[in-house]
């Protein structure tokens, strides 16, 4: 059964052709390409909650380069959000659970 077509790092058909076999590609629409990173930020969030390492968070944060990119969302913005927001209602460093309100 042939695998299911899905976003690949733009060096993967090189890599797949140095090992003798021929791979088989196209290139997305837009359409298709925004669904296909959200599948892979939601692929690379599960193999991030399989084995909590370095890599997969480097994993992620490509993903989430590739959205800004596709998006036009500037990163610099993108973290002065995360710092506004971060100053407003903290941040998660507290290690706080809310466990109800009353």
């Amino acid at each position: 059964m042939a695998a299911k077509p899905k976003l690949v790092r733009d060096r993967i058909p090189e890599i797949i052709s140095k090992a003798g076999k021929t791979p088989v590609t196209h290139i997305a629409s837009e359409d298709d390409y925004w669904k296909a990173l959200k599948e892979k930020l939601q692929e690379e969030v599960n193999e991030f909650f399989e084995d909590s390492n370095e890599e997969e968070l480097a994993d992620i944060l490509e993903v989430l380069d590739a959205i800004c990119g596709f998006k036009n969302i500037d990163k610099k913005a993108l973290e002065a959000l995360r710092k506004k927001k971060a100053a407003e209602r903290g941040g998660f460093k507290g290690r706080i659970i809310l466990d109800g309100t009353e």
